[in-house]
């Protein structure tokens, strides 16, 4: 199956990053690139570090981008080590980041990954298929315990404690290998006329998905690393696709336009915090129903953008 994944808010997020010509911008999720071949577009005498790693990611990256060699540079690796990858580049400063942090819609779409609960195929949902850990390994590892808090935590799942015992009574039996073996479980778990509009198994494939990718951990590092990267008025636009990722982006992007953490009854600021951003969204960017209509994947998107100081 060809890696294709249908870009999301790229023309509000293009214009967003106030491209110059000879700056430099990092795809932390370059997924399709289709962002990344418009940023590339816009470079004269500019560069574009591209990052994934997903390696069919990768091998289409190369060849979308194969036009923009003399301007990009496509990276292998998590956004998470931003820091490690500008380093290895030579790279001090950066004026601009983008992270896109929605599953591919061909990871979604190519069965064998193991991140659909429409196709039965053996449990993985790793994104990065040199890792160890595999979905297989939660579902079957994992104490009860901790299913209960990653379904709970990550996938707001009301029937995170039925689910989890159902699991764990499962696992004893046989263990879970597929991703219909991991549904059927949830069917069980979850009464029907509780079922509601949904799918059973949407919140618990995220919250699983999620902790096999470390997803929401690295959020935070990332933004901290990419603001201290970055050249004054850089921007930085962070695509999410569920109230968690979004929660984390807003506070995060909060926390650093703050010019004081004090108590506000202190006589004195003795916090020395200093506002490092202006945040450009005071609300989320969303898709026009238009995109909607030709994406309906894109419906939870929001875009979130923040200044550098």
């Amino acid at each position: 199956m060809e890696f294709n994944h249908i870009p999301v808010l790229l023309n509000e997020t293009i214009e967003n990053l106030n491209i110059k010509e000879d700056g430099i911008y990092v795809d932390g999720t370059m997924g399709g690139a289709s962002h990344s071949r418009e940023i590339a577009k816009r470079l004269t005498r500019g560069r574009l570090i591209a990052i994934d790693q997903d390696i069919d990611a990768i091998k289409k990256g190369t060849e979308v981008l194969k036009d923009f060699e003399d301007k990009v540079t496509i990276v292998k690796s998590n956004f998470s080590n931003l820091d490690q990858v500008l380093d290895d580049l030579g790279i001090e400063k950066i004026d601009g980041l983008l992270l896109d942090l929605g599953v591919s819609s061909y990871q979604l779409d190519q069965g064998e990954r193991g991140f659909s609960y429409h196709q039965d195929f053996p449990l993985d949902m790793r994104m990065d298929q040199s890792q160890d850990l595999s979905a297989r390994d939660v579902v079957n590892e994992y104490s009860k315990k901790d299913l209960e808090r990653i379904i709970l935590t990550y996938g707001e799942e009301r029937w995170a404690k039925r689910i989890a015992e159902f699991i764990v009574a499962e696992r004893k039996v046989k263990p879970i290998e597929s991703t219909f073996d991991l549904l059927e479980v949830i069917k069980k778990a979850i009464p029907k006329a509780q079922r509601m509009d949904k799918h059973p198994g949407m919140k618990t494939f995220q919250a699983i998905r999620i902790e096999v990718n470390n997803e929401l951990n690295i959020i935070d590092k990332t933004i901290d690393m990419g603001i201290k990267r970055m050249n004054p008025k850089g921007r930085m636009c962070i695509i999410t696709f569920h109230s968690l990722e979004d929660r984390i982006v807003k506070n995060a992007f909060r926390y650093q336009e703050l010019d004081c953490i004090c108590d506000p009854r202190a006589p004195i600021c003795t916090c020395d915090k200093v506002s490092t951003i202006k945040v450009l969204s005071r609300k989320p960017i969303l898709p026009t129903k238009e995109e909607i209509e030709r994406n309906p994947r894109s419906r939870s998107a929001k875009l979130r953008v923040a200044m550098k100081k």
